[in-house]
């Protein structure tokens, strides 16, 4: 149970975040620096729990690669969505009477790059946090947030920066996002994050 209240509790602070900058913070660069700064926060705080996934995509891509058991990945699942939705709930209440403006952006490059960026996130960290060449490394947390920062700045004008089934979730309650459109990134995210564990079993046969 410590594991999956862990990714509660990290998932709920991204998603937090996530609302409150956007939303009572506006555009601009605060939003994805903050972002990448409380995930690589959480997972350095986590991390030694539960492993910090605070994402499905990841929790698929890391049972894909085996480094996390089949039991725990529908607990997990479950956990970082409730999470997302406690914080949606909270980011509501604190920002009342804010006009939240949903996106409606192109559905095809949308998937594309919500499904790229999630395969560079899963990517990052099946490299960094479970591959045996690197077990100890102190930098796991730092390249995981700011492969998300990145992505945010490289593609937040055309996506919605989501990289996670579980913030697509929060975002869609929050209202940043159509319900109608949270297909797109539960398509697109859970495909990037099995197509990253697959292609590190294909370039580390080895590592086991």
């Amino acid at each position: 149970m410590n594991k999956y209240v862990t990714e509660l509790i990290g998932t709920f602070f991204l998603v937090l975040t996530i609302g409150m900058t956007v939303i009572a913070g506006g555009e601009g660069v605060i939003p994805p620096l903050a972002i990448g700064s409380i995930l690589m926060v959480m997972i350095y705080a986590g991390g030694h729990i539960s492993g910090g996934h605070y994402n499905p995509a990841v929790t698929l891509g890391v049972w894909i690669r085996g480094r996390c058991s089949t039991k725990d990945v529908i607990p997990y699942m479950v956990f970082q969505v409730i999470g997302a939705l406690l914080a949606a709930f909270v980011v509501r209440y604190l920002t009342p009477g804010i006009e939240v403006h949903t996106r409606n952006l192109a559905v095809v490059p949308e998937l594309l790059v919500e499904f790229l960026f999630t395969f560079a996130l899963v990517f990052v960290v099946l490299n960094s946090a479970t591959s045996k060449d690197n077990t100890g490394n102190s930098f796991y947390g730092l390249a995981i947030g700011f492969t998300v920062l990145v992505g945010a700045f490289a593609v937040g004008g055309i996506a919605s920066a989501a990289f996670n089934p579980a913030v697509a979730v929060g975002v869609s309650t929050m209202g940043l996002v159509a319900w109608s459109r949270l297909w797109i990134y539960l398509v697109a995210n859970f495909a990037g994050g099995a197509v990253a564990a697959f292609t590190f079993k294909f370039l580390c046969p080895d590592d086991k």
